[in-house]
């Protein structure tokens, strides 16, 4: 493969692969030439051509002792609130208006249960065994919960 070394107004140098150096006129290229170009030189008896090679990137098989160098960009924007979330609520308020209102649901709109709280209305606290229920789980969970 042939290299072109030197650009002139109406001659170009091309360096072949013998050492030898072949001028060529200009208009036998095909292409806008620029020092350091690889060409490929057909010739016949009356003709000179002369055409830029493309050369294609050369991959490697990663398996043949090379390897390729990934790079990963993970960014974690992810919030940690130690299993918390939502709003915050005291154990003993709760408590309290399960036993004094909790056949008129206010510990669950205190919890924003809101549909629970209205079939607590209708039902008298789900006929007092949702009041029981409630007043237990209420009892065990810590002092400040997160509904």
């Amino acid at each position: 493969m042939a290299k072109i070394l030197t650009i002139s107004a109406d001659i170009i140098e091309i360096g072949m692969d013998d050492w030898s150096i072949k001028e060529v006129p200009a208009d036998s290229l095909n292409f806008l030439p620029h020092v350091g170009d690889k060409v490929e030189i057909f010739q016949n008896s009356n003709k000179i051509i002369v055409s830029k090679v493309e050369e294609k990137e050369k991959i490697t098989n990663p398996t043949q002792g090379q390897q390729q160098n990934i790079a990963i960009n993970n960014i974690n924007t992810n919030v940690n609130h130690n299993g918390r979330r939502g709003i915050a609520r005291n154990k003993w308020v709760a408590l309290a208006l399960c036993v004094f209102l909790g056949f008129a649901g206010a510990h669950k709109f205190y919890e924003q249960k809101v549909v629970m709280g209205v079939l607590y209305i209708l039902t008298m606290g789900v006929f007092g065994f949702g009041l029981i229920i409630d007043f237990i789980t209420i009892l065990f969970k810590p002092t400040i919960y997160y509904v």
